[in-house]
């Protein structure tokens, strides 16, 4: 009994390293993003189709979230290797997070995610779309605007090798 019960725990151990070592989630069909508008610091609304033209990386983050928080200077250095390659980072947060749009920009400033454009979900509609309940969780969408695969949890964004997949990723779809 013992031996079963370390057997299954060493399994169980062993898939979720496996899990994490894989990080994204490519679908083997792309999906239509939901057409919900996402605001800007200004109270201007987009929708994700907006941003055509460019592989969008929308990554969806809360202020109560640990893991969001620390991974906020690494999405800034990730943006800033990326951003004249036709790739584009968003951060989504729920608009319960912020009071003003300064405070959130305030926010982002102290805890390195210098220089990210930041959207808030009002009603966490757009959320609700894809069908996200946890942060931080990451919805990849080509240049058509058709999500192609997610990242769910925080990674080292600024990673060399993580840089060089979403490369790759990009120039498949």
């Amino acid at each position: 009994m013992i031996k079963k019960f370390c057997l299954f725990l060493f399994m169980m151990l062993f898939a979720s390293s496996a899990l994490a070592d894989a990080g994204v989630n490519i679908f083997a069909y792309s999906r239509k993003v939901p057409e919900t508008k996402i605001y800007d610091v200004y109270g201007k609304a987009f929708a994700l189709k907006d941003f055509a033209g460019d592989f969008l990386i929308v990554v969806f983050w809360s202020k109560t979230c640990i893991p969001c928080i620390r991974e906020l200077d690494n999405l800034s250095r990730f943006a800033e290797k990326t951003k004249d390659d036709g790739i584009k980072l968003i951060l989504v947060s729920p608009a319960g997070d912020w009071v003003t749009e300064e405070e959130q920009q305030n926010f982002l400033d102290r805890y390195g995610g210098v220089g990210l454009e930041a959207y808030v979900d009002k009603k966490a509609d757009l959320a609700k779309g894809f069908g996200i309940f946890t942060s931080p969780h990451t919805v990849l969408v080509n240049a058509e605007s058709m999500e192609i695969g997610r990242i769910r949890g925080a990674i080292e964004w600024d990673d060399d090798e993580v840089i060089e997949e979403i490369y790759r990723i990009k120039a498949s779809y």
